[in-house]
């Protein structure tokens, strides 16, 4: 386990549980889930990479080339390769400092066709946590690439969340738009809604409110990161807001501005997410 402390913020990461973060908090107080069993499912968040969220009958068509990807959910077989490959292997650790580490995972083809080296930093400091993650193309042919963060938070009957974005496209590929960004939330209780949905177009940060903790949290994606996807899954104490790069399945096809990186032998990207955690008001 790597545990760091910058400012008011305390973080534990586990490298060899898909690189994962098993807490992280500020002020003692839980922002993520804590992780309380073994089990990259049961972490507090983890990196989605080379690709976010499901693909659709775990195939897709590159070209001339199909690709057929073998399921990964370690409780579900049944499900459909989801959330990349970097959830599922060990990190390497490259550098630990009090408030600092940076975990490198180096890929190669198999489970997906192209090598890559994934890399996650992390950054604890008075002013917030900035949660890094970049991948190279490390193949000698151009790598269709996606990037998202997978964090679980605590939920409660008051937890609220909110975001602008102008659509909404539900997990059976029902599409919501609006010129507009709205919060499709209506300020309602995150628990409300038992939905498994990605938002598109974000605009501006996204907030979560604990009111009973008194406690607020400010997430801003990068500029990279343009869709979030909610699950709220039924009879559990936690919630997702994930910040991905892409639509569920976009490398069988997505609408413009939503699809996954085609990136060249050799190229680099990367995207970020900065937390800040706050007191509020009590209720």
């Amino acid at each position: 386990m790597i545990d760091l402390a910058g400012g008011p913020y305390t973080m534990t990461l586990d490298p060899d549980c898909g690189g994962s973060v098993r807490s992280l908090r500020w002020q003692e107080q839980p922002i993520f889930r804590e992780q309380l069993r073994p089990g990259v499912l049961d972490s507090a968040s983890f990196a989605m990479v080379p690709f976010c969220n499901r693909i659709a009958g775990s195939r897709f068509t590159v070209g001339d080339r199909s690709v057929r990807l073998a399921p990964n959910h370690p409780a579900q077989s049944g499900e459909p390769v989801l959330h990349g490959f970097g959830w599922t292997r060990a990190w390497t650790v490259d550098r630990i400092e009090a408030a600092t580490a940076r975990l490198v995972l180096d890929f190669a083809a198999g489970d997906w066709p192209w090598r890559f080296r994934a890399v996650q930093a992390f950054v604890l400091s008075a002013h917030g946590v900035e949660m890094r993650l970049s991948i190279e193309n490390l193949a000698d042919e151009p790598m269709q690439a996606g990037l998202g963060f997978h964090p679980f938070f605590p939920r409660h009957g008051d937890t609220i969340f909110h975001g602008l974005h102008t659509g909404e496209r539900q997990v059976d590929g029902r599409v919501l738009a609006r010129e507009d960004p709205v919060d499709w939330w209506q300020g309602e209780p995150v628990g409300g809604r038992i939905i498994d949905t990605t938002y598109t177009g974000r605009m501006g940060e996204l907030t979560i409110a604990w009111p009973t903790e008194r406690l607020g949290l400010s997430i801003h994606p990068c500029g990279d990161l343009l869709h979030t996807h909610v699950f709220v899954p039924p009879g559990t104490s936690f919630f997702c807001v994930e910040p991905v790069s892409h639509l569920p399945d976009a490398v069988n096809g997505a609408p413009p501005g939503a699809g996954m990186r085609v990136l060249a032998p050799g190229e680099c990207w990367g995207v970020a997410m900065h937390l800040r955690a706050y007191a509020v008001s009590a209720p």
